[in-house]
């Protein structure tokens, strides 16, 4: 199972960082809803992290909330615990929600197979854009901003010109 063009997200309530409970109507006036599979351990992650912060600084006035997910399973990647994902979110200054699917029942209704994985929503709810942050970990080497690009459109009402890309980065960790 997984979120196609044009399906709504799925519903839930999962522990963020900050100490609360989210759930998807937590960001019912959000112009635009981005959910990203995210981590802590992942190298790829790790060098998207200053940027994704970036974005959410840059889009929050215009009503877009990024919120990223971690679902792999602790057990087999330590890592990404919960108290470990609350003291990295402290330490790097997220700007944007972190929070845990402990059960994975987000990253399978998403059908998320990388983290990072972009999945933006429009403002009826709709996925719009799915794939990757941009075309490039290396910062400097980056040639076309896909989330961006698919913000800029959203905003505008308008359908992104690439809607779908290729995730990059870590496999999700599943339970087994």
């Amino acid at each position: 199972m997984s979120t196609a063009l044009n399906e709504s997200p799925p519903d839930f309530a999962l522990d963020g960082v900050d100490g609360a409970v989210h759930t998807l109507a937590s960001y019912d006036d959000a112009r635009v809803l981005v959910l990203v599979q995210w981590c802590n351990h992942c190298p790829y992650v790790i060098g998207w992290e200053d940027r994704l912060n970036e974005i959410q600084r840059d889009y929050a006035d215009r009503g877009v909330r990024i919120v990223a997910v971690n679902s792999n399973d602790a057990e087999r990647q330590p890592a990404d615990s919960f108290d470990l994902m609350v003291e990295r979110a402290k330490d790097r200054g997220f700007s944007f929600d972190y929070l845990y699917d402990r059960d994975q029942e987000v990253a399978r209704a998403l059908g998320s197979e990388r983290t990072p994985e972009v999945f933006v929503f429009d403002r009826d709810r709709r996925l719009v854009y799915h794939g990757a942050i941009d075309d490039n970990r290396d910062e400097t080497a980056v040639g076309q901003r896909y989330l961006r690009e698919a913000l800029d459109a959203a905003l505008d009402g308008a359908a992104p010109a690439v809607a779908e890309t290729a995730a990059v980065g870590c496999t999700v960790k599943w339970r087994e």
